[in-house]
């Protein structure tokens, strides 16, 4: 599987700086194969990760998931 680091704090000023989503960038990464995206902080020190799949239906349903999540964490911040 293909390891891509990124360095979050950058990546998320981009996604403002061009008003699109990350879902929008992580489905032009798609290409058949998974790939480990990597979240890094300024000290290259691990935040998250991210298996981007395969395929584009999959992508969806991990979108839905996570938005599913953020809400549920903006109503109940604990």
């Amino acid at each position: 599987m293909q390891k891509i680091e990124i360095k979050a704090e950058q990546f998320f000023e981009l996604l403002k700086l061009k008003d699109t989503s990350m879902w929008a960038i992580f489905s032009q990464m798609m290409d058949g194969n998974e790939k480990e995206i990597i979240f890094l902080d300024n000290e290259d020190k691990i935040l998250f990760n991210y298996i981007l799949p395969s395929t584009p239906e999959k992508l969806e349903e991990d979108r839905k998931e996570f938005s599913k999540q953020f809400s549920d964490k903006l109503t109940n911040p604990n």
